[in-house]
């Protein structure tokens, strides 16, 4: 699968560790950076990962900072993207089977490694269920197409 990975400053060494998961898992991954610890603002970060999934560049996105909440309301700025908060893997796995969430964010300062790559494994093996939920991803899509 390819995946689009993005970072702030707080998710640097987490990104890594998780690029590298990733990878090793024979994924084909695109990092939109951060590419250091120095200091920098998520919503770059959050958008450039939003674009390329919107592009279909990458079909599925894993964004990191130090809560996911910033890069992920980044992210969901982009027109068409639902980008989830998950903490845990069970509503990793929902945002996709029920949500159709594109991009999965959380917290390099809310979870650990090991936690992070179960929220992954979660979100990458789902699939969207469709049926009543494709009736409410609707609802949601005709909100944001109203815009004001």
């Amino acid at each position: 699968m390819k995946i689009a990975i993005g970072c702030d400053h707080a998710a640097f060494a987490m990104k890594e560790e998780i690029r590298d998961y990733l990878t090793e898992q024979g994924h084909e991954v695109t990092d939109c950076g951060t590419y250091s610890p120095e200091r920098c603002d998520y919503p770059v970060y959050g958008e450039r990962v939003a674009r390329v999934v919107k592009a279909g560049e990458a079909e599925r996105g894993v964004l990191i900072c130090g809560t996911g909440v910033g890069i992920s309301l980044a992210a969901n700025k982009v027109p068409g993207i639902r980008a989830a908060v998950c903490s845990e893997p069970f509503t990793a796995r929902l945002s996709r089977e029920h949500n159709n969430a594109q991009i999965i964010a959380f917290g390099a300062r809310v979870v650990g490694i090991g936690m992070a790559k179960m929220i992954v494994d979660a979100f990458l093996s789902a699939e969207f269920e469709g049926g009543r939920h494709a009736d409410r991803v609707a609802l949601i899509t005709e909100i944001e197409n109203r815009r004001g």
